[in-house]
């Protein structure tokens, strides 16, 4: 390497260097930005659907409730086999993982309440549903 050229790479390194020295601290304050914006973003998404399962939730639990107090008031205001469905869907709703949000059962488990619940209006003749929440899981999926 002839000296002019020597002299051309030393003139020039500072600016690679610096070039690289901005690009690397614009990356660490991207990244660390976008993990703070990242972690508020899912806590504010994990609030909204943790009160939209509960407010679901309470819904069920409301109507358990009115039914178990008529049937304790007059044993026969209900067949035995819609007895035996409020029963089953007090029992689901009592097994809700409330406290365990990543368990893989928890959609699985909110069909079935849901399923029995439309079971249970049925048989009694009523409409009565929960108009809070999509038609269906997957639309809670994609809404995010």
């Amino acid at each position: 390497m002839d000296q002019q050229a020597k002299i051309d790479a030393d003139f020039l390194e500072p600016t690679v260097l610096l070039d690289e020295t901005h690009y690397q601290e614009g990356y660490r304050n991207g990244y660390n930005d976008g993990l703070a914006s990242g972690k508020e973003e899912g806590r504010q998404v994990g609030l909204k659907m943790g009160f939209q399962v509960g407010e679901e939730l309470g819904f069920f639990q409301g109507c358990l409730d009115v039914w178990t107090s008529a049937i304790l008031i007059d044993q026969n205001a209900f067949t035995a086999r819609v007895r035996k469905n409020i029963e089953q869907l007090a029992a689901l709703v009592g097994s809700y993982p409330l406290s365990d949000p990543e368990n893989e059962q928890i959609q699985d488990v909110m069909e079935k309440i849901r399923l029995k619940f439309r079971v249970i209006t049925a048989s009694l003749g009523v409409k009565l549903e929960y108009e809070g929440h999509p038609k269906s899981s997957k639309q809670d999926a994609e809404d995010l």
